[in-house]
Parts: structure tokens; sequence; C-alpha cells
């Protein structure tokens, strides 16, 4: 599907959303951000789909950001309810999202990077949150994220300055998740999306939903909160549930039916 700045391919299980804004480094105005939005609702509406791939189009650039040439967000109210690009505050998405970073994430593009459960980054990516030096503050999730994600002294490094790191910097700071040669990464990104679609799909949205919803608790408080969470009660009375045991020790593969 087209959808201007925005094109979707599904493969199978496996949405990929692309960004094409190529002459402005896939920085994306507010008419990009609601494509995007949109077709993360579509995925996230479609019981067919179980896994989407987040990536730009080229080389150069995974996403710079927001469009600093369109009018800029004052408050809260400017944003779009789900947030940057309708991702960074969609909190209740439970199917899992892989950004594959082909090229430099700054600003809102590292914000949405962030916002995704897998990193897949092309060795020549880089990422930053910049804002501070253009007078503003990252505040589509940049700050928050980004300082709960690695340790907080390493992320105010990058949050006061906008210094930029590499992809192999990413991952030994613990927020890239994996590191391929360029001409390799949307294979790695559909690698990792189909190791995830041969799991029992309402066993991911559960596991996802306990990582985000548990994540604040005390130990304790969290191993009795995550039995009660409602995708872990439908995992628990689902028929993937029984499929998997049954599968096993008839030593054959699962079918999964998400229900």
């Amino acid at each position: 599907m087209d959808a201007g700045p925005i094109k979707v391919e599904r493969l199978g299980r496996i949405t990929r959303i692309t960004m094409d804004r190529q002459a402005r480094r896939n920085a994306l105005d507010r008419a990009a951000q609601r494509a995007l939005s949109d077709a993360l609702d579509a995925f996230a509406a479609d019981g067919e789909q179980w896994v989407a791939i987040l990536t730009g189009a080229g080389d150069a650039a995974f996403s710079a950001g927001f469009d600093l040439k369109t009018p800029q967000p004052r408050g809260r109210d400017d944003l779009l309810p789900k947030g940057f690009g309708g991702l960074t505050a969609r909190f209740d998405m439970d199917k899992p999202i892989i950004a594959a970073v082909n090229g430099l994430a700054f600003g809102g593009g590292f914000e949405m990077a962030l916002a995704c459960d897998i990193i897949v980054a092309a060795e020549h990516a880089s990422f930053a949150l910049p804002e501070v030096k253009v007078g503003m503050a990252a505040l589509g999730g940049g700050v928050l994220r980004l300082s709960r994600q690695i340790p907080y002294h390493r992320a105010m490094g990058l949050i006061l300055t906008g210094k930029s790191v590499s992809a192999i910097e990413a991952r030994e700071m613990g927020f890239v998740t994996d590191v391929a040669p360029a001409s390799e990464l949307a294979d790695r990104a559909m690698r990792w999306a189909q190791d995830i679609v041969a799991a029992a799909p309402l066993a991911v949205r559960a596991s996802k939903r306990v990582a985000l919803d548990c994540a604040a608790l005390p130990l304790e408080n969290a191993e009795r909160q995550q039995w009660s969470l409602p995708a872990t009660k439908v995992l628990a009375g689902s028929e993937d549930a029984s499929e998997g045991p049954r599968a096993f020790v008839e030593k054959r593969a699962p079918i999964w039916k998400g229900r």
C-alpha cells in the first residue's frame, strides 16, 4: 500500500512500514506522521499481522525526526494522540515492532526506534537526540526512554550534549539489539521478525505486556501482578496454550492460531 510518504507491505504475517521522504532525510511533517499513525493503527487491528518492521527509505536515514521546516509543537496537545509518528506514545501496542535503522536516527527518529521492541541497525547507522542544540528537548519519549533503557549517566551524556553515537557504540551501550552490514539489514530484520512469528503470537504479546506493565514494580509485586494482566489471562485460556505442549509431545511443529 502506498500512502504517500509511508509505504506498507504485508509479507505473510509481517508488516513492513517504510518512511519515504528521502529529500528530507525521512523527517516527518504532520501529514507524514498521520500517515504513519494510520499504518500502525491498521497493523494493530489486523489479526493476520503479528510483527511489524519500521524502516526508512534509502541508506542515508532511518528518520531525522520532526521536519523543522514545518510548525513546531509547543505542547503535548500539538502532538498526535499516539505521540510522534503515532508511535512514541502508543502504549497499548501488544504486537512487537522491530526498528530496522538504515542510517541516521536523530531526534524523533531516535525516539521512534526507542519505542520499538528490537532495534537492528546498519553498521553505518548513528543515533542522537540533538534537540538541545536547537533550543528544544526530546519530549517525544527520548529523554524518558533512554534514561530508563541504559545506565543514567550514559544516557545523560547523550541527552545533555546532543552527541551522536555509532551503531557499534549503541549496541555496546545496550539500546541496539543487533548490527548488520547495510546490504544485509533488511534480511537481518526479517529474520528477527520470522523468529518471532515462529513463536506463539499470544505468548509473544503477553510477554511484551508483562515487560512493559510490570517494569516499574518491585519484583515481588511484579511477580504477582503479571498473572492478573488481561494479556496473560487471554494466553492462559487460549487454544495456542494447549497446542504448544501437544505439538512438543507429538514431535511436530505447532500450528498457532492466535486464539
